[in-house]
């Protein structure tokens, strides 16, 4: 299996740092070579950066892709944000000549030269296709036994051209992996829907993004899940922190726990909800941690 190093970004170190331990407790049980990441920055942000700026965007991210190229690790990342940019700038230095060469000119200012010799991992598509369901249900310690409803995200399966990872209208590889776990992935509508936190929305347009967030939240809350799972820390945000923005703004209270895959996929592994961070999610349902207490017990 390919060496990995792990690649942060911005919202896990800063908001949750709770999925950093999460994502390393259970690559470290599943036994895959991954470390960290030294000296690396903003990935930078997709939906914005990329969109006023294309020659820095480049530049900044091929500097990070060139951190991995130094360890000779394929780059894992724990966000759909970070695996865009990097992973669409990966691409881009490798296909075309012309970019490769102005972006060289950048990096040779600090010593740097893109080469374009590894390539970059969701954590999803990552546990999906190289270690793969089968080994997650062997390891598997405690089956959870939970109503999830999943979220993609924008950044995972599009461009569908570039990620190969099948349909992105109605894609089943995170729900499998969720499922996995011993959970079961309950359908609801507008499920591909985004978060509406991306592009600028939240930062630009609060008011409107918070009623996208609303909007993909009636509709969960409508299906009877015990909570919503992400494999994106600015979705988790929007989904987490967000329900209590909403509270305010337009008074409904959906008190849905979050939950990234890392701390989902930790918990059936046997780990505690206090060592995958949990208890620092905004949402705190008691409800539900007494259900996850009992499941956990039960096994």
């Amino acid at each position: 299996m390919t060496p990995l190093t792990l690649f942060l970004g911005c919202v896990i170190p800063n908001r949750y740092p709770g999925i950093e331990m999460a994502t390393k407790l259970c690559l470290a049980k599943l036994d895959i070579d991954c470390t960290d990441l030294p000296e690396a920055s903003c990935c930078p942000a997709p939906g914005v950066f990329r969109s006023f700026d294309s020659p820095t965007w480049l530049a900044v991210a091929g500097r990070n892709l060139t951190l991995g190229e130094d360890m000779q690790r394929d780059i894992l990342t724990i966000c759909n944000g970070c695996f865009g940019s990097l992973a669409d700038a990966n691409h881009l230095l490798k296909e075309d000549g012309e970019l490769r060469i102005s972006t060289n000119a950048y990096l040779s200012e600090i010593d740097r030269q893109f080469k374009g010799t590894i390539d970059v991992r969701h954590i999803a598509e990552f546990l999906y296709s190289d270690v793969g369901t089968e080994k997650i249900k062997e390891a598997v310690e405690k089956p959870l036994g939970l109503r999830v409803a999943v979220h993609y995200g924008c950044h995972l399966i599009k461009p569908s051209r570039d990620r190969g990872l099948g349909s992105f209208e109605r894609p089943r590889f995170f729900d499998e992996l969720v499922e996995a776990t011993g959970s079961i992935s309950i359908e609801h509508p507008d499920k591909m829907e985004c978060c509406g936190a991306g592009g600028g929305m939240r930062s630009g347009l609060k008011e409107r993004s918070l009623a996208m967030a609303e909007h993909k939240l009636s509709k969960i809350k409508e299906a009877g899940v015990d909570c919503i799972v992400n494999a994106c820390p600015f979705c988790h945000m929007q989904l987490d922190a967000g329900q209590q923005e909403i509270e305010k703004v337009f008074g409904k209270d959906y008190n849905i726990p979050v939950l990234h895959y890392s701390q989902l996929l930790g918990l059936a592994l046997g780990f505690p909800p206090d060592m995958l961070g949990i208890h620092m999610n905004v949402v705190q349902n008691r409800d539900f941690m007494e259900k996850l207490k009992l499941s956990i017990e039960d096994n």
